[in-house]
């Protein structure tokens, strides 16, 4: 029951937003089949990495959660599970997180503190800066990095192009489910985007980020060089993009979770696949 509700809190199905790009630059980095004891290990680290970071999540934002009629219902304010035992699964999260960085290569092994304090820092950024939407997208293209190093144990430029995707896609999306607090936001002293400028203002910085979401993605197939099948992702990730944009509005955020969770869900299965058909094609 423990193990059930811990998962419930973690939002643990939405690991599918960032694991499918440290998959990508795996492939991409291998030419094609990067090994099954890269796949396991870096998979294992991704599992890690987002516990510990979910588990911080929960553990700062409880006594704002608690406040927040959106979130009040979650585990912690709830009493359905307590401090201690989120942060003993934070404390496992990070521990896995390093013992698959040391199987995998020592730059990753070197890396891995790094790329924990962004995991654990990223939460305490809504309470001194509007850019935190910045902050976290950063934090998950770390998946993407994290993936092409474990291949190829060096940063290269595609690293970085998929990286920055992540940042500025993560932003994007970010932005417009910030939406839906500002009230409670500007109440508490809390800083994001949409509290800040307004939510017309946070849904246009939401598009430019989704812009240049599907730039990048089209850098990163020009400078690999990679098949039509590859680009016919591309032009399928910004249609969907373009739909997440027209369910939401300064007016009406009544679809906001379809476009939070179900499109973003199929953008990131959209893009591996895309991937393996670049290279194939």
């Amino acid at each position: 029951m423990k193990l059930r509700y811990f998962l419930e809190a973690i939002k643990f199905e939405h690991t599918i937003f960032a694991l499918p790009f440290a998959y990508v630059a795996m492939v991409l980095a291998a030419g094609g089949r990067p090994g099954w004891r890269v796949v396991l290990w870096v998979t294992l680290a991704m599992v890690g990495g987002r516990t510990l970071a979910m588990s911080t999540n929960r553990l700062v934002d409880r006594a704002i959660d608690a406040r927040n009629p959106r979130t009040a219902e979650r585990h912690l304010p709830r009493g359905l599970l307590t401090p201690w035992e989120v942060g003993a699964w934070a404390a496992g999260g990070a521990g896995l997180l390093l013992v698959s960085a040391w199987q995998l290569n020592p730059l990753c092994l070197t890396l891995a503190p790094l790329a924990m304090l962004f995991l654990v820092g990223y939460h305490y950024t809504k309470y001194f800066t509007w850019t935190s939407h910045w902050v976290l997208g950063f934090t998950d293209g770390i998946a993407a990095a994290g993936g092409w190093i474990a291949v190829r144990e060096a940063f290269d430029l595609p690293a970085i192009l998929l990286w920055f995707t992540v940042t500025v896609w993560i932003a994007g999306f970010d932005l417009i489910y910030a939406c839906q607090d500002v009230d409670f936001d500007r109440a508490e002293h809390l800083y994001s985007f949409p509290a800040r400028f307004g939510i017309a203002a946070a849904l246009r910085a939401a598009r430019v980020c989704h812009l240049l979401t599907v730039l990048a993605l089209g850098a990163v197939g020009w400078t690999l060089g990679l098949g039509w099948g590859y680009w016919v992702g591309v032009v399928a990730v910004a249609g969907l993009l373009v739909y997440e944009h027209r369910l939401v509005s300064p007016t009406d955020l009544s679809r906001l979770d379809l476009a939070f969770f179900n499109v973003n869900g199929y953008i990131a299965v959209i893009v591996f696949l895309a991937a393996l058909a670049g290279l194939w094609t």
